[in-house]
């Protein structure tokens, strides 16, 4: 083959390749400035690079504001190429709701290209002592798409709440409670009523209740979010919605599961036995089949001492 046939061949493999990734984010309009990016809701892959998630951009009259930094550095590239097809304004701020792998573990793209980062204490205590972990499943899941991808944590942490002022716009970072990990924070945009919940609130998917989670603390972090009456919640996992609708798939399912789980105690079952608790009500979500048993244990775990 000649030269310029090969270098053809590389430039369409090429932009067959920028086409499949672009098809894994979907953009979401929210409000005026506010947009969901809205990953897949199967598990990591290489062609997802991680990006099993729902991202969030807003945009100020002083730059743009990017909430969670992706999957792994490829992944976070991902996500600036949708940030760049909506604003020309640099991010200057990247917020990291938790410490699950997808939003933190992009960090270090977005501080290369001068980002400043901000997390709950909590949660980067969360992200260094699970990040070898999560690298080592990240290499399995998404091998050679994790090349480049290094830890790299907050510049900017607090304890309980944080403001951030830029442009016209300000954000309000709340760490109420523990609930899919140990620091998930949300972020409440008053001026465009809209909450960035993070992994408070699932949609569609059900959510993953994992031996680092709090179900109980969960609840009240979910509470703490209706509480602001938001018109647009952007969840953690899924599409932006409504209160109603969060309440339904990740409210809702939290207080059947610890109901249906301590009626179970109180009748001297077993962890075993967990696992056959009626959540039937809940099978229309997403990943039902493969996360309602095992929710189902951890809530009895954590519940046999509470």
């Amino acid at each position: 083959m000649h030269f310029k046939s090969i270098q053809m061949a590389m430039i369409a493999i090429l932009f067959s390749t920028i086409s499949a990734f672009a098809n894994v984010l979907r953009v979401q309009q929210v409000n005026d400035d506010v947009w969901a990016i809205v990953g897949p809701l199967e598990q990591r892959n290489a062609e997802n690079m991680g990006n099993n998630a729902t991202f969030g951009l807003v945009t100020t009259t002083e730059g743009a504001v990017l909430i969670d930094s992706g999957g792994s550095a490829l992944g976070a590239a991902m996500i600036d190429d949708v940030v760049r097809s909506l604003t020309d304004e640099p991010v200057k701020y990247v917020i990291n709701t938790g410490g699950q792998d997808h939003r933190w573990i992009g960090n270090s793209y977005w501080r290369k290209n001068d980002a400043i980062i901000i997390s709950a204490s909590d949660a980067v205590a969360d992200q260094k002592d699970r990040s070898s972990i999560q690298l080592t499943m990240l290499s399995q899941l998404i091998g050679d798409n994790l090349t480049g991808t290094n830890p790299a944590y907050a510049d900017i942490t607090f304890d309980d709440a944080y403001t951030l002022k830029l442009g016209n716009k300000t954000f309000e970072i709340w760490y109420p409670f523990a609930a899919h990990t140990p620091g998930d924070s949300f972020v409440w945009i008053e001026q465009s009523d809209t909450v960035f919940s993070g992994d408070i609130v699932y949609i569609n998917r059900l959510l993953g209740v994992m031996d680092f989670s709090n179900s109980a603390e969960w609840v009240e972090a979910f509470e703490a979010i209706a509480a602001l009456n938001p018109k647009h919640v952007v969840p953690g996992h899924g599409p932006a919605t409504n209160l109603g609708k969060a309440r339904a798939d990740t409210y809702d399912y939290l207080k059947n599961l610890r109901t249906k789980i301590g009626e179970h105690i109180d009748e001297g079952g077993d962890i075993i036995g967990s696992v056959n608790v009626d959540q039937s009500a809940f099978d229309y979500l997403d990943q039902f089949d493969a996360l309602a048993g095992r929710n189902a244990q951890a809530v009895f775990e954590q519940m046999e001492w509470e």
